[in-house]
């Protein structure tokens, strides 16, 4: 990379080029798995030195925690301010569910937050990453029964079908939405009304 484009990236605000870090490694590491992933990737992506990327945050394992802390947090952000809306305090259990999953799919262009949870759960096996996800994944449980309400069949119901998208959007199903009956009407089933924005964004990546 010139020397012209490292003295424009070091004009950046630290916190500002930290974001814009994480925000590339999102797309890259969606893309590619964390496996394939190279620190040098998510430095092209995000118009840095490799170097840079490393002095910042230490390894792509470093890196990869901290891009998965960041989608939990927000995630965890926009379920608590679902949850705050008057209009959706008044909902019972089953009305408040199905709230609460179409927000979760309205995420699903996100790749911010969707993505590294994605693959987070992919690395559960991993000692550093799969306890960040062990963890994320538990406080998401505790939000759903402790702050919506739901009883703990009410939030195994809700995890599993929000891990049935994550499934279908990892297996990268909206591919065969034409072209395959089944795929066509599982896409469906799981994504109700919701669907139209999923192939909307599969047709814009």
């Amino acid at each position: 990379m010139s020397s012209v484009s490292e003295t424009k990236s070091e004009r950046i605000p630290a916190a500002q080029r930290r974001e814009q870090i994480l925000d590339a490694a999102a797309k890259v590491f969606g893309e590619r798995g964390y496996a394939a992933t190279t620190t040098d990737q998510v430095a092209q992506a995000a118009g840095i030195s490799q170097p840079y990327v490393v002095r910042m945050f230490g390894s792509k394992e470093k890196l990869f925690c901290e891009l998965l802390l960041r989608a939990r947090e927000r995630l965890e952000e926009r379920m608590r301010a679902a949850l705050a809306r008057p209009e959706v305090q008044a909902l019972d259990v089953t009305e408040r569910k199905k709230f609460l999953g179409r927000a979760y799919v309205d995420l699903v262009d996100e790749g911010d937050i969707v993505l590294p949870l994605m693959q987070g759960f992919l690395l559960g096996h991993d000692p550093v990453i799969g306890k960040y996800a062990r963890e994320g994944f538990l406080v998401i449980y505790r939000i759903l029964r402790d702050e919506a309400g739901f009883a703990p069949e009410d939030v195994r119901d809700f995890l599993a079908g929000g891990m049935l998208l994550n499934t279908l959007l990892t297996l990268q199903m909206t591919q065969l939405y034409d072209s395959d009956d089944t795929a066509h009407e599982l896409l469906g089933c799981a994504f109700g009304d919701k669907l139209g924005p999923v192939l909307a964004a599969r047709n814009a990546s």
